[in-house]
């Protein structure tokens, strides 16, 4: 809990209650790559324990630097559910503020056009640096960021030939997890519901659950549909599969999104969920442990992420090369009712 003292926590307090020197609190605001993560970790906590917020307006006058990071939202969708980037959001703008910067959201006021916001942030100095999200292959503003020397980051994969910091989720271990799961369950028939081709998470995630059903042997027609990322679309989608004349006892989904509408669909044609069907989503959204039945999800370590990718940011802010520059996190499974064992075949009569 922050201290509540009338005077402001100042960089001495957090030096001595952290048992560490004034230099070693500096380090870990603006230069967090010299330090040790346990040393690190123990500056953290002091902050956290006093409140200290760095003197932003005195800082930007030493160091010439706004104290800003830029990051682009995306808007949201009532046929989505709400974006596991929403949690990663919030992450970033805790591990921002520890590390005495600030977020300015944008959107681009033309989509086609993406580039010249971010030309514009720059041309103004807005913001020091930027966080990427959602980054696709051949990236058009990574590869402008880079270009231009301005300082980034990427929650996303980069090409290795690029050598710009990134993080970014294991997308193939997460539906590897789900398929492994669903035949320790008795599963064979196991289809995956996603994206079209192209889209770089999607075909990541695809490519886990083929990997894993060839791991297990299960190499015989796999079963694949493609859908946008919308409720409706993922029910019609979703439907086909289970109009098949051997339709899936499984169904691994590339979202949480076409997850539900997998669910509508069995639902729509009395097929039971969590009893007849099992399903797996992706990203654990808020609203998986809500639905009925409860939503078994692949879990993205979105806080560690963020937190990683302000490190990242701020040492390269600090005209340093991060310690790490490619980092891919593991994701968990989250079980819950709608995963299920394979139905016992009905006996004849």
């Amino acid at each position: 809990m922050p201290r509540k003292d009338a005077r402001r926590a100042t960089l001495n307090d957090v030096a001595r209650v952290a048992g560490v020197s004034r230099q070693t609190v500096s380090n870990a605001l603006n230069a967090p790559h010299l330090l040790r993560p346990d040393t690190l970790a123990q500056v953290r906590t002091a902050i956290d324990r006093l409140g200290y917020r760095p003197n932003r307006n005195a800082r930007s006058l030493r160091t010439r630097r706004s104290c800003l990071i830029g990051y682009r939202i995306y808007p949201s969708h009532p046929d989505r559910l709400g974006w596991v980037l929403d949690r990663f959001l919030h992450a970033v703008a805790d591990a921002a503020r520890v590390a005495g910067y600030h977020l300015v959201v944008f959107t681009p006021d033309d989509e086609a056009r993406e580039v010249d916001t971010y030309t514009a942030l720059v041309q103004t100095r807005s913001v020091d640096g930027f966080l990427l999200s959602g980054v696709r292959h051949e990236d058009e503003v990574a590869r402008w960021l880079h270009r231009r020397k301005v300082p980034f980051v990427a929650y996303g994969r980069l090409p290795e030939e690029s050598g710009d910091a990134w993080v970014d989720v294991d997308n193939a271990a997460g539906t590897a997890l789900a398929v492994d799961h669903l035949v320790a369950l008795g599963h064979r028939r196991i289809a995956f519901l996603g994206w079209a081709e192209g889209d770089r998470i999607g075909d990541e995630r695809a490519r886990g659950w083929r990997a894993a059903m060839e791991r297990h042997g299960l190499t015989g027609p796999l079963i694949r549909g493609h859908t946008p990322d919308r409720i409706p679309a993922a029910r019609a989608a979703a439907e086909r599969l289970l109009e098949l004349a051997d339709p899936p006892t499984a169904v691994v989904a590339a979202s949480d999104t076409i997850a539900v509408g997998v669910l509508q669909a069995a639902r729509a044609r009395g097929v039971s969920v969590g009893r007849d069907l099992a399903v797996v989503g992706f990203d654990d959204t808020p609203s998986a442990a809500l639905l009925t039945p409860t939503l078994t999800s692949v879990s993205q370590p979105v806080e560690e992420a963020a937190r990683l990718l302000v490190d990242m940011l701020v040492t390269r802010l600090a005209g340093h090369r991060p310690s790490r520059r490619a980092v891919l996190l593991e994701p968990t499974l989250v079980v819950r009712e709608s995963s299920c064992p394979l139905p016992a075949p009905v006996a004849e009569s």
